[in-house]
């Protein structure tokens, strides 16, 4: 793998996290914990009475910045674990028949070759240890966020479980939907956040006007409340809001699955993702945020995300020496609906989802069997040019003339992104087209920040 083209999404949470860090690092890491856990206690002659004062003098809270470091540090180690544990734990998949063929090879000398399967477990295992060591710290000086963040390990720890049984045991569809519900579940439970919405400046004379509810603010109130003293501006969803927050992890496990099939694709794409987060979270506790708690948390579960999953992304990158399965597509979906939903930026998550999201809507006919829907939809490969061309299905020349370039063709192109990309670019390599379709990853989710943070002053106040 190119190592100057994968750092490049790291520089900029990189730069944020040496902006926020700064002075005598080791000095101010040091202090920090070692007050935390009692180190401080001066001469030892504090009195009953000064009690509840000392008690919280030899717990003091580590600074951000050397929690940040904690953390950073936590993530280099996942990284070097991971790198080092999928040489080894491949030969044991491999044993036992976790393998698969590489689709996009036939026609080459290595098609029958088998590739070590569901190797996702590996990053999402040293995942949930390098999590267990970074609660040792946070619970402690973060009490209240204690639930949190034992409920994001059994959600977590639950679909990366489903993963590997779904790469061992093949499950049926209706299963990888219907589980993810019950994953988020533990999230949902100890979610202690607003379920209110702002509505859109522009979209507020719908529901109130002149200070009395519309015709649509009365339909609506016997979904939702309507805050007539924010003059329709705030909407309380109620049940509904979790609903949604349950379909969106539901979205995100299943949106990273449809959008994959090429060498480095999944990872890649959970990478840039992972990366755009860091960048969120680290401007919100740079602008010392309201919700800098929230955003700390969501950093300590990212670092050692992007870690664990730059090491895969280094196997998996073309030509892949392992596949990552649904093991690691399950598990990095789950990540990000786990920060989006107790980091309370949910809606911010969806931003960087938008090739996901353009995917999923231009899948649907397909996903849905309104258009038929082969097992694979993968890119064709041709063994006598060496590059990846859209594949198709077949139909009468009656069939599906909406989706034809020509009329009589009785071939139509598989309706996914990385085919339609095929279609307006032209023929490529594997590798160039992974490289493409991650180019389109960061520059949307550029604009997703963009959108966050300079467009939105536009349609909500403030």
């Amino acid at each position: 793998m190119n190592k100057i083209g994968a750092i490049l999404p790291l520089i900029p949470p990189a730069c944020l996290l040496i902006n926020l860090i700064d002075g005598p690092i080791q000095i101010a890491v040091i202090n920090g914990w070692k007050n935390m856990f009692g180190g401080d206690t001066d001469d030892g002659n504090s009195t009953v009475g000064d009690a509840g004062e000392s008690e919280n003098s030899r717990r003091d809270v580590p600074t951000v910045e050397a929690q940040l470091f904690a953390y950073v540090c936590v993530a280099i180690l996942g990284y070097v674990a991971t790198n080092n544990l999928i040489p080894k734990i491949k030969t044991y998949t491999l044993k036992k028949g976790i393998s698969g063929k590489d689709i996009g090879k036939r026609g080459t000398s290595i098609e029958d070759k088998d590739i070590p399967e569901a190797l996702g477990i590996v990053p999402g295992a040293i995942f949930l240890i390098c999590l267990i060591f970074c609660l040792v710290g946070y619970a402690t000086s973060h009490p209240k966020k204690l639930l949190d963040v034992n409920s994001a390990l059994l959600s977590i720890c639950f679909m990366l479980f489903l993963g590997f049984t779904d790469d061992v045991l093949d499950w049926p569809w209706r299963y990888k939907l219907f589980l993810p519900s019950v994953a988020s579940l533990p999230l949902l439970c100890c979610y202690e956040g607003s379920t209110s919405i702002l509505v859109p400046i522009q979209l507020r004379f719908l529901l109130m006007q002149e200070g009395e509810l519309t015709m649509l603010g009365r339909i609506l109130c016997y979904i939702v409340t309507v805050d007539e003293n924010a003059n329709g501006a705030i909407v309380n969803l109620g049940l509904l809001y979790l609903v949604y927050m349950g379909m969106l992890a539901v979205f995100c496990t299943n949106a990273i699955n449809i959008y994959a099939g090429i060498n480095g694709l999944e990872a890649g794409q959970s990478y840039v993702i992972g990366c755009a987060i860091l960048v969120h979270n680290l401007i919100e506790i740079g602008n010392n945020s309201a919700n800098t708690e929230n955003h700390l948390f969501s950093v300590m579960i990212m670092l050692s995300f992007v870690g664990v999953t730059l090491a895969l992304l280094g196997h998996n990158w073309y030509p892949a020496s392992v596949f990552v399965g649904d093991t690691f597509c399950y598990f990095a979906g789950m990540t990000f609906a786990v920060v989006g939903i107790l980091g309370h930026f949910s809606k911010t998550v969806l931003l960087f989802f938008i090739p996901q999201i353009i995917n999923f809507i231009y899948s649907t006919p397909q996903l849905f069997k309104f258009v038929p829907c082969p097992r694979h939809r993968l890119p064709k490969f041709n063994p006598e040019t060496g590059l990846m061309g859209p594949s198709t299905f077949s139909c009468s020349k009656d069939e599906f003339r909406w989706l034809k370039k020509r009329p009589d063709d009785t071939e139509v192109a598989n309706m996914t992104v990385i085919n339609l990309c095929l279609q307006i670019l032209g023929p490529m390599s594997e590798r160039t087209l992974c490289i493409v379709l991650l180019t389109l990853q960061v520059i949307c989710c550029v604009i997703g920040l963009l959108i966050r943070y300079k467009l939105a002053n536009l349609f909500f106040d403030g």
